[in-house]
């Protein structure tokens, strides 16, 4: 009888251990956009210490076998119309369009690839204490579709380094898709947000009731 219950219990816990192993480590999480602002530390930011040249960009990028660069893998993955690529990764031809202006670009070089949340913004909110490596890896993701977005030079310039309190898409039907993308980036790296950010995705996330967070947090 003992021996029955003893093998019971042994595969009980086995099977529990079981469901715990096939639960991914950094599972992919959806959430309403309300909610998902609520999952943001709150710290204040200090730029203090911050230089571009300790985030590595663009590097070889997803597959260093192709000859592009990060830069051009992200203009040849979101070409509605896609270039002709030549050697040395040279890119002619193709068209994209820039989301947050809503405007046709038919040459890459009219084209940005902007950080989702910039490289300053992202030091302020905690990559200041990462090492080189995942700096390098932040600025490179390809990881994620939001990420790395290939926009009009003109609109990725204007908003430099601001953050949604400080400049938002001149287009304005595209703002619940940029805050969702904002804060989905900020999950995905474990990114804080300052009061004053937070009040403002708050207020623009009332105003997008229906829009989800989808993020895998980065390794």
């Amino acid at each position: 009888m003992l021996t029955s219950v003893l093998r019971g219990l042994a595969a009980a816990s086995l099977a529990v251990l079981s469901v715990v192993a096939s639960t991914p480590a950094h599972a992919a999480q959806t959430l309403p956009l309300a909610e998902a602002v609520t999952r943001l530390p709150v710290a204040a930011e200090s730029r203090e210490g911050y230089d571009r040249d300790a985030f590595r960009h663009w590097n070889t990028g997803d597959d260093p076998a192709d000859g592009c660069s990060t830069r051009n893998e992200v203009l040849i993955d979101e070409a509605i119309e896609p270039p002709a690529v030549g050697p040395r990764c040279r890119l002619t031809g193709g068209q994209w369009w820039s989301y947050y202006d809503q405007v046709w670009v038919t040459s890459a070089s009219g084209l940005d690839i902007d950080h989702m949340v910039p490289l300053a913004e992202s030091w302020d909110s905690g990559a200041s204490a990462w090492t080189p490596q995942r700096r390098e890896a932040y600025a490179n993701d390809q990881g994620a579709e939001a990420s790395l977005v290939a926009v009009t030079a003109r609109s990725n310039r204007s908003k430099a380094d601001q953050d949604p309190a400080q400049w938002m898409p001149p287009a304005a039907e595209v703002h619940c898709r940029y805050i969702t993308e904002w804060v989905g980036t900020k999950l995905r790296w474990s990114l804080t947000a300052d009061e004053t950010e937070v009040a403002t995705l708050r207020e623009a996330a009332s105003d997008c009731p229906d829009q989800q967070v989808n993020y895998e947090p980065a390794t």
